[in-house]
């Protein structure tokens, strides 16, 4: 039976970390951020790990960190954007909770990302990339994980719809998931 987790996943930016802490409050979960707990665990920011760990570090840590949050009940968990691109991830999510997938497109992606600096994979070498530049790196791995994101047992598109109306949403569906499950056991 699957436990009380609910994972969100989805691109830099699709919402994960604004709708988790609502989601959780309305639903009277927790709620974890992966890479903040990354962060807290390390010391340092994700872009620091990246740069003087590697991804391949990250990648390590990442996943110890997933499996000791599989142990929680109750909490909405956000995932770092690329935590299911990865099968082991992807499995061990699927089954111990429900892996919901919020969808945004590349052009809102770019509205939300443009001004940040903080996303290893959006360091480019010139202080401002173009906005065909940027589009262009978020086109290319928003393919590379979409086969990854589409295996969510629920997709939300987030371009058109305020995170009350989201949150809504996935609040009225986390409870009709999780009550059908207490009724089977």
């Amino acid at each position: 039976m699957k436990k009380n987790l609910v994972f969100l996943s989805g691109f830099m930016a699709s919402g994960k970390s604004t709708i988790g802490p609502i989601l959780a409050n309305t639903l009277g979960w927790n709620f974890f951020d992966l890479d903040k707990l990354i962060e807290e665990k390390e010391g340092k920011k994700i872009r620091e790990i990246f740069e003087n760990q590697g991804e391949d570090y990250f990648r390590s840590l990442e996943k110890k960190i997933l499996k000791e949050v599989l142990n929680l009940n109750n909490y909405i968990i956000a995932l770092g954007g690329g935590t299911i691109a990865d099968t082991e991830n992807l499995d061990l999510i699927k089954k111990n909770g429900l892996l919901v997938y919020l969808r945004s497109s590349p052009e809102e992606t770019y509205k939300r990302l443009r001004f940040k600096r903080d996303r290893p994979t959006f360091l480019f070498d010139d202080e401002e990339p173009s906005k065909e530049k940027f589009l262009e790196k978020i086109n290319e791995l928003s393919e590379k994980r979409e086969k990854y994101y589409s295996k969510a047992h629920v997709t939300i598109d987030t371009d058109k719809i305020r995170i009350g109306q989201t949150v809504d949403k996935l609040a009225s569906l986390v409870k009709k998931e999780f009550d059908s499950e207490t009724n089977k056991s």
